[in-house]
This record gives C-alpha cells, sequence and structure tokens, in this order.
C-alpha cells in the first residue's frame, strides 16, 4: 500500500511537496535535493509525517 509522505525543506523547515511511496519496499527515510520557493534556492529536502 503506498502513503502519502511530505518533504520538508532543511534550512527553513517549510514544508513544500509530498510524495506517495511504497512503505514496505523501501524502509529508509527520502532525502531529495529539490527547489524551495522560500528559500529560492535549491536544498535538501527530508521526510516527515
Amino acid at each position: 500500500m503506498r502513503e502519502i509522505i511530505t518533504l520538508q525543506c532543511s534550512e527553513c523547515k517549510q514544508r513544500n511537496y509530498t510524495k506517495t511511496r511504497n512503505k514496505k519496499v523501501k524502509k529508509e527515510k527520502i532525502e531529495i535535493n529539490k527547489f524551495c520557493k522560500f528559500c529560492r534556492k535549491h536544498t535538501l529536502h527530508k521526510e516527515v509525517k
């Protein structure tokens, strides 16, 4: 079953993106470089609940 997760900017702590993933297949938390519109630059986004 796929679950909706939220990605949070590591610099400004804003929750900018949502994504779905299968928790049975991948158990580790996601970390992706994405653009933050609040920081106005590419930053590391981490998975939060």
